[in-house]
């Protein structure tokens, strides 16, 4: 069951439960670092896959590596983001004990998006997100993913971006979010093109026939 494309084209986002703290367990808080291009990135993304693979069998229905690392010439923080694609999010005994016994941390569940999990791995540094087939956001990052490694300017547009969000946030003392935040302007307008280019442009709003 996969999303539609106007589902991959929303940008809506469900807001937490009052009170709700998706946070499990916290990496310790540490300096945003933009690396230049390595290219061991992709190697390294593959051994860990096989870690997961290995880990869960035919419970992983998909995976794939995902982020600014997964962009050869693109810098980024040397952290590897992988998106896990699983039947069922919210049966976490399904997959959180094998995770966990090949070294895999939860840390943050929130089940109201997109029935998203995500653990930590360290040495290599590993985010794994967890969604469940009928998820949009890993086609986003899809789609953003293959868009960027075949359009050199919007690649170079992120890259300047990147880089002044983390000095910014960095001189600031400001972490991961804040970050994100200082870039988020520019990721919009380039993952915009990018759906716009795979057939998933927001749809207009209907015109008032009052008007």
């Amino acid at each position: 069951m996969s999303p539609t494309a106007a589902e991959i084209a929303s940008f809506h986002e469900d807001e937490p439960p009052a009170g709700a703290d998706p946070f499990v367990f916290r990496r310790p808080v540490a300096p945003i670092v933009i690396a230049e291009p390595d290219p061991r990135w992709p190697q390294t993304a593959e051994q860990v896959i096989a870690t997961v693979r290995r880990a869960l069998g035919p419970g992983c229905l998909r995976i794939e590596h995902v982020g600014s690392t997964a962009v050869p010439g693109l810098p980024a923080k040397p952290l590897i983001d992988l998106d896990l694609i699983v039947a069922r999010p919210d049966r976490e005994s399904d997959y959180v004990p094998a995770l966990t016994a090949a070294g895999f941390v939860l840390s943050v569940r929130e089940p109201w998006w997109h029935e998203h999990r995500m653990f930590i791995y360290d040495n290599p540094d590993v985010n794994l997100h967890v969604f469940s087939p009928s998820a949009p956001e890993p086609w986003k990052h899809i789609i953003l993913r293959d868009h960027l490694r075949a359009n050199p300017r919007d690649r170079e547009r992120y890259a300047d971006a990147k880089r002044a969000a983390a000095a910014a946030a960095t001189a600031a003392g400001e972490r991961v979010m804040e970050y994100n935040a200082r870039k988020e302007t520019a990721l919009r307008e380039i993952l915009l093109r990018a759906l716009a280019a795979a057939g998933c442009a927001p749809e207009e709003p209907a015109a008032d026939p009052r008007q």
